[in-house]
């Protein structure tokens, strides 16, 4: 199985949510900035890395876990154009797609745009992180249901 979370710029909630599921941040507490700092490609992206699926790591089932940054492009019509890539593959039950838009705040919204957009990271950094601790357990629920939808396919 391959699990692809992914929202506007790839770097924020869709890492969040990946490093969740992989267990690298506690799903029980709400992490400090550099806890969220520590995880590869939390607010790291580039104008590069849009629309590249970057790989994060696999789970304790062996299901392979990657991030996305779509910009603009409606999250669920991402994810249709993503599967059905994968049904034409003769791949559609291996791939899994999340999207973490739902879940994101507008503090959240606010300080990845200054922070990665903008390039203030020095005034957007404590923004995001306020605005991610807000939409953590949000994240973590979305990780818990993407877990269990996929435990049934693994």
């Amino acid at each position: 199985m391959k699990i692809i979370y992914h929202c506007f710029g790839g770097s924020h909630s869709s890492v969040l949510a990946a490093a969740l599921h992989l267990g690298w941040i506690e799903k029980s507490r709400l992490p400090a900035i550099d806890e969220l700092m520590a995880v590869p490609y939390f607010d790291k992206t580039s104008d590069e890395d849009f629309g590249c699926i970057r790989f994060m790591g696999v789970d304790e089932y062996g299901s392979e876990i990657y991030v996305l940054g779509k910009k603009s492009f409606a999250g669920y019509r991402y994810s249709n154009l993503l599967m059905g890539i994968a049904e034409i593959l003769g791949v559609k039950e291996e791939l899994f797609v999340v999207d973490c838009m739902s879940r994101v705040n507008w503090i959240m919204k606010l300080g990845g745009f200054t922070s990665r957009r903008a390039g203030l990271i020095s005034l957007g950094r404590p923004v995001l992180g306020l605005g991610t601790r807000s939409a953590f357990l949000n994240l973590v629920n979305l990780v818990e249901i993407t877990r269990l939808k996929t435990m049934s396919r693994v």
